[in-house]
């Protein structure tokens, strides 16, 4: 009885929305007959391809790159006491206040053509031409990176807060350096939360639109632009459900080997755990 509000919300908010899609993919978008034609041609389609490994790569770079710049914040923030703590825990989820929109306008008018830093870099004559760093893989990914980095940085914190610190000032005591604490007690112990974190870095990337939309340009494709563009300019609602399952897929495949693999890092610990004692 008391998971059956739960149950409901996700019959009718996912499960019959996902039942809808699937069925949907399976429709000729003419005739609304039952076709595999749809599938066949998101594989022999090059473009559809194209825009999946994009995808697929650019949620992986925008993945790494949030974990290892939130890890030293999240650090700091989970074992500091000063009073910069506070200040630096404001300004990690300051970008949080502002919409994506706004955030992605604001690196637009940075990495443009005309933005502040081919400016600067042309006025003190480092370039005589503008660098291309909008409308690319690059522009997209520091983009995505500004906007799911407090995410990956809470994360992180709530792992590495986990940790008891009388580990590390043990190790300490006993003569390890402060890099050998960090790759042997706390790097191995916080292995969920870099987990987490990418996991999570990878899906908002992965589903993101305004973001690759507005750095990447018309050029740029990925499956969520894709999706857009046949559900609003090709009214093509059978493919676009084609190409929202294989992103579906890409993001589940990834969280279960991602989960796969912290098991058996846990596993391989507690096997060396039980092997000391």
């Amino acid at each position: 009885m008391l998971l059956a509000p739960s149950c409901l919300l996700l019959t009718v908010f996912f499960a019959l929305p996902m039942g809808v899609m699937i069925g949907m993919s399976f429709l000729d978008s003419r005739s609304l007959t039952p076709t595999f034609a749809n599938y066949e041609r998101f594989f022999v389609d090059g473009l559809s391809l194209v825009g999946f490994a994009r995808t697929a790569v650019m949620s992986a770079l925008v993945a790494v790159a949030v974990t290892l710049l939130g890890y030293p914040v999240a650090y700091f923030l989970a074992r500091s006491r000063s009073r910069w703590r506070t200040l630096v825990f404001a300004l990690a989820l300051t970008p949080e206040l502002a919409g994506v929109v706004l955030r992605t306008y604001g690196w637009l008018i940075i990495l443009e053509d005309r933005g502040f830093i081919n400016d600067v870099l042309i006025h003190v004559g480092l370039i005589t031409a503008p660098l291309p760093l909008s409308k690319s893989l690059f522009a997209v990914v520091v983009g995505l990176t500004h906007v799911v980095l407090p995410f990956g940085i809470l994360s992180l914190m709530t792992s590495i807060q986990g940790i008891d610190v009388n580990l590390e000032r043990a190790a300490q005591m006993l003569g390890a350096s402060r890099a050998s604490v960090m790759r042997h007690i706390v790097l191995p112990l916080s292995v969920p939360g870099i987990v987490s974190s990418l996991l999570i870095s990878f899906t908002m990337a992965a589903s993101a639109y305004a973001t690759p939309a507005l750095l990447g340009g018309a050029r740029f494709k990925v499956l969520a632009t894709m999706i857009s563009e046949q559900v609003l300019f090709y009214i093509d609602w059978p493919f676009a459900s084609v190409m929202a399952i294989a992103l579906l897929a890409m993001m589940l495949t990834v969280s279960l080997a991602g989960l796969g693999l912290e098991a058996r890092l846990k596993k391989r610990r507690s096997q060396r755990e039980g092997d000391g004692k």
